[in-house]
């Protein structure tokens, strides 16, 4: 990427580079240890040995690794130019394991089978078709997943015995993109799918895996809509244990009895979402991850007294994809804090001993005195409480500092304190204090909050950027003068109607994969999601929704962006299509401010490798000290 003689950094060869400055070598230097963080994600445990299959990056992108024991060798499976989906291990040998990967970020996933005796990768998939990673049977013989191999926009469900890739079949026709297999039952004769329609609506429903033959469990038409955030069977198969928002504001654990259908809470003492579950395979424990104020808390529920066991305390942070090993006794996570990166780690039960698996690199950078989230709290127009984190710059910095504000995309999505990786040198070498607000229709606090910016109400969440702009001013810490706005996907939108909006109150604003139309957008992202997508922004077949979603888009408003803006986009991008990104610039160009744009031809929703993100990066380094600290 360096070019030897030059002194300044050559974009690689699937890079469009305009109007950005050249970059010097020497900023690469600077910022090297910041581009150099790894981190690590379990995928799945081996069904008989205490092994386990990782995800982590060595090279440019992640790939699948293989760990023997806690702090082990990371054994490098997998080897593509593409990121790769995580392994999951055949459930009961555990000789040859499943990944997923696609195409220069398109999101059209297919299937691959990892034979662990030979190292030979077979294609299970059709090759073209977008498909889900699927849900293995507990006899370990087949898998279920979900293609839109027939009609390209809705998710059938497939069955295959993935050491025969000629057994694949349809198993059952669906309408629709949001359908997914959850769990089969303990005799593999049923299989329990979800139907999402919105983050507010979902239903569940019993699969016969033999005919295809569905049954619905979960009433339709009722006059509250239920959300359902997946589901397992008990081991009697009498019931499920569920993740629902049903007769509550947050999302509370449950077990629904499948002969009367009657739901029984398990989490009621928890006055927040529970986010996700496992039960162990003797169905004596169920462990669960709650999200309180951001934080991830994990629990452990005895199933049949329903009383919960004491665990060890875990640092402030996020804890993901937890899961069982075969023993009943370890159970897998992946935790992630402001002070360390992701990294992957187990309890065991019986001993409450935590094992820590794998330890990922950190640039040479002692991360233990990185700054820490701090949430804080502001009124908006309407007198709502809005929340978000804020991570404030060394002492070294004195003085008011300059402010990034990085909103969420989603716009489901929530900022919680985590691992900021290369963000880190904002602060720590510029200074610069960075925030993550949660705007109205942000998750975790509760779902009438999650409706507040539905349809006509879109703008509300705009106006809670402008209390946050009002709320700085009276920090004394904070510089209300120097204030840059960025965000990704729906972000991307709030970061260009903030510059349209605020143009006075900002310096610069920078759009990563953001949407400039909602028009455009709901008329060419891909059809599985299209429908998805028109329950959060409205449907713009309709002609006075159309209108509104015109009024309200960022291009049509563009002579207001009068600051400097830094466009960012993927050209295989299957959500936010390229063409919002073009026809942002385009328009903008035309107010003579400075814009800047990159365009990675190898990348889709966001940047996935390494070089791009490290010139993503680069770039937005020049750009920060341009326009908002000069």
């Amino acid at each position: 990427m360096v070019a030897a003689q030059t002194s300044v950094i050559t974009p690689n060869e699937n890079l469009v580079v305009e109007g950005i400055p050249p970059i010097p070598a020497t900023l690469a230097e600077t910022v090297n240890r910041y581009t150099n963080f790894r981190s690590a994600s379990l995928s799945s445990w081996h069904p008989v040995r205490r092994e386990m299959l990782i995800s982590t990056r060595f090279a440019d992108t992640p790939q699948v690794h293989l760990v023997k024991f806690p702090l082990g060798s990371r054994q490098q499976m997998t080897f593509f130019p593409e990121r790769v989906g995580g392994g999951s291990f055949q459930p009961t040998q555990g000789n040859y394991f499943v990944f997923s990967k696609d195409i220069g970020g398109n999101e059209f996933n297919q299937n691959y089978r990892y034979d662990l005796a030979t190292g030979d990768i077979t294609l299970l998939t059709d090759g073209k078709s977008k498909n889900s990673g699927g849900v293995w049977s507990n006899n370990g013989d087949r898998m279920i997943y979900t293609s839109t191999r027939r009609t390209g926009k809705d998710n059938d469900f497939y069955i295959i015995d993935p050491k025969n890739t000629q057994s694949d079949r349809l198993l059952a026709q669906v309408e629709g993109g949001g359908w997914m297999p959850l769990d089969w039952s303990p005799d593999d004769r049923q299989l329990l799918a979800m139907e999402y329609v919105s983050i507010n609506e979902s239903y569940l429903w019993l699969v016969d895996t033999n005919s295809g033959e569905k049954k619905l469990i979960t009433p339709k038409g009722g006059t509250e809509k239920v959300s359902y955030g997946g589901g397992l069977f008990s081991k009697d198969s009498k019931g499920l244990y569920v993740i629902t928002d049903r007769d509550s504001e947050f999302s509370r654990l449950a077990y629904v009895d499948l002969a009367t259908l009657e739901h029984t809470y398990l989490t009621n003492h928890i006055p927040w979402d529970v986010e996700d579950f496992d039960l162990t395979e003797d169905g004596k424990y169920l462990a669960f991850v709650t999200n309180e104020d951001g934080a991830s808390i994990l629990h452990l529920l005895e199933t049949t007294t329903k009383q919960e066991k004491p665990l060890p305390k875990l640092p402030v942070g996020q804890v993901y994809g937890i899961t069982w090993h075969p023993n009943n006794e370890d159970l897998g996570f992946t935790l992630v804090s402001a002070r360390f990166t992701a990294d992957v780690y187990s309890v065991n039960i019986r001993t409450n001993k935590v094992e820590r698996w794998t330890e990922s690199e950190t640039g040479g950078l002692n991360t233990a005195n990185f700054s820490d989230a701090q949430l804080v709290r502001w009124q908006s127009f309407d007198g709502k409480t809005i929340s978000g984190f804020v991570y404030r710059p060394p002492a070294k910095f004195p003085g008011k500092r300059p402010v990034i504000i990085d909103i969420h995309g989603g716009p489901e999505g929530q900022s919680r304190p985590s691992f900021l990786g290369r963000y880190n040198y904002y602060l720590n070498e510029l200074g610069v204090a960075l925030l993550f607000p949660n705007v109205r229709g942000s998750t975790g606090y509760g779902k009438t909050f999650l409706t507040l910016d539905n349809g006509y109400k879109r703008e509300d969440s705009v106006k809670d950027i402008g209390a946050l702009l009002d709320w700085i001013a009276t920090q004394p810490d904070l510089d209300k003068d120097r204030i840059l706005v960025t965000g990704g996907s729906y972000g991307g939108y709030m970061s260009l109607a903030v510059a349209t909006k605020y143009s006075d109150r900002i310096r610069a604003a920078i759009n990563i994969v953001g949407i400039s139309n909602f028009v455009t957008f709901l008329e060419n992202t891909e059809s599985y999601r299209r429908d998805l997508r028109r329950v959060e922004y409205g449907d713009e077949r309709d002609p006075k929704m159309r209108e509104f979603l015109l009024k309200i888009s960022p291009v049509n408003n563009a002579s207001n962006i009068k600051k400097p803006l830094f466009v960012i986009h993927g050209k295989n991008d299957p959500r936010v299509p390229l063409r919002e990104a073009e026809q942002i610039v385009e328009t903008v160009r035309k107010n003579n401010v400075p814009v800047w744009y990159l365009m990675a031809k190898d990348e889709g929703h966001g940047f996935s490798k390494k070089k791009n993100i490290d010139f993503q990066f680069y770039a937005t380094v020049m750009f920060v000290k341009e326009y908002l600290l000069k």
